[in-house]
């Protein structure tokens, strides 16, 4: 089993495989990025395959995503151009019909005709597909985890059986698992241990960086697309005990529907008297997101469950002071870096003393506080991590599945 790497040096500078040895297995690579969703559709899934593409168009000959050819979530449902160019990367997009869980796409297989290597993201009807028909498309396949797909505790027995059978036999197929947090590195090595590897997400450090407000303020952020799992709901409650202590608490939600609609949020807000205490923002802009945290000094989030917490990373890079929900991603997160609080939101009493607690410290030593976190979001830099995947795939094209 490959060990797990904690805190990544992710300092060096990207090498440039133009200038690699000759015989590098890069340099001529035609890359297909397989992924569920991507643009117009907005969240962290969508986000990262978009900003490990900024890093790879130009490194290798060739790179490609395919994806489904509607929006899930939030969008008008009707169909997208089959082909689009998006920041200088093709996209292919494929119908599909089912779950949006499990979009059956039966088209994926003449997308990636020409592709030297496939990396498909997250764990869905894509992962299985692919694995199961790899004896008739004999493309070398590589996969990031996300999660899984244990996001909710939804159908969770279920989904543990699948995961012990359908995902251990698709498995066998991959020749590496990029595993983007601890939590999910420890759940696949349980079922595939040869084939995972630590490589945790990267962040764009300038969307936010030192956004966030430079005096401390009472001011807290929640990020994150608006899904039953991230327990918006309990952040709601945690404000209303806050306002009533003082009403200077302010807090701004940022996401794109999922679960819950836009409608759904506002009609929480307003249940629990806190028109004009809280503020829903739909898919904001970078510039717009830039306002938002800056009247912030705190970055809340009650998520039971990340595969990752690509938002908390975002926010610690504005300056943010953490306080969050103790789900395996985030306790493991905690223990290697100071700075963060940990505080169960399903007791509102408990988060709203946290919240309070963490800016009492900010207000103490508020330009410490800030650069410490900040400093701790620098280590999850892209730079470092696209290096990592370059090294993945060299490792996967020079060796064998099985």
């Amino acid at each position: 089993m490959s060990a797990p790497v904690s805190a990544p040096d992710r300092s060096a500078p990207n090498r440039s495989l133009t200038e690699a040895a000759t015989g590098d297995p890069l340099d001529r690579l035609r890359l297909v990025h397989v992924v569920r969703q991507y643009k117009p559709s907005v969240g962290g899934l969508e986000d990262f395959v978009a900003s490990l593409v900024a890093r790879q168009k130009d490194r290798f000959a060739r790179v490609t995503i395919v994806t489904c050819d509607r929006v899930f979530r939030g969008g008008t449902r009707e169909r997208l151009p089959a082909r689009e160019v998006i920041d200088g990367v093709e996209v292919i997009r494929l119908p599909w019909h089912g779950s949006t869980r499990y979009p059956v796409t039966p088209g994926v297989f003449r997308a990636i005709a020409e592709a030297d290597l496939v990396h498909v993201h997250a764990i869905d009807f894509f992962f299985d597909a692919l694995a199961l028909a790899a004896p008739f498309h004999r493309k070398p396949l590589v996969a990031t985890t996300h999660g899984g797909f244990f996001h909710s505790g939804t159908a969770g027995g279920l989904k543990t059986v699948w995961f012990n059978t359908l995902t251990r036999l698709s498995a066998t197929a991959y020749r590496g698992l990029a595993c983007c947090s601890q939590s999910d590195y420890d759940r696949f090595a349980a079922i595939a241990p040869s084939k995972v590897r630590l490589i945790e997400n990267g962040v764009d450090l300038a969307k936010l960086g030192d956004a966030g407000s430079k005096a401390p303020v009472k001011g807290i952020v929640t990020i994150g697309r608006l899904s039953h799992n991230k327990r918006i709901d309990r952040v709601l409650d945690a404000l209303a005990l806050l306002c009533r202590r003082d009403p200077d608490w302010r807090l701004d939600i940022v996401g794109t529907p999922f679960d819950w609609s836009a409608a759904d949020v506002e009609t929480m807000i307003a249940e629990r008297g806190l028109t004009g205490k809280a503020q829903l923002h739909v898919g904001p802009d970078d510039t717009a997101m830039r306002e938002i945290v800056g009247r912030s000094s705190l970055f809340a989030s009650a998520s039971v469950y990340e595969g990752f917490g690509l938002a908390l990373i975002e926010a610690m890079s504005a300056g943010l002071v953490p306080v969050i929900e103790p789900n395996s991603a985030f306790i493991a997160f905690a223990q290697r870096h100071a700075g963060i609080t940990l505080a169960d939101f399903a007791n509102a009493e408990q988060a709203a003393e946290a919240l309070e607690a963490a800016h009492a410290r900010l207000a103490a030593a508020p330009q410490a506080l800030r650069q410490d976190a900040m400093a701790v979001a620098r280590i999850y830099s892209w730079d470092g991590t696209a290096e990592r995947y370059a090294d993945f795939y060299r490792e996967a094209l020079g060796g064998a599945t099985g």
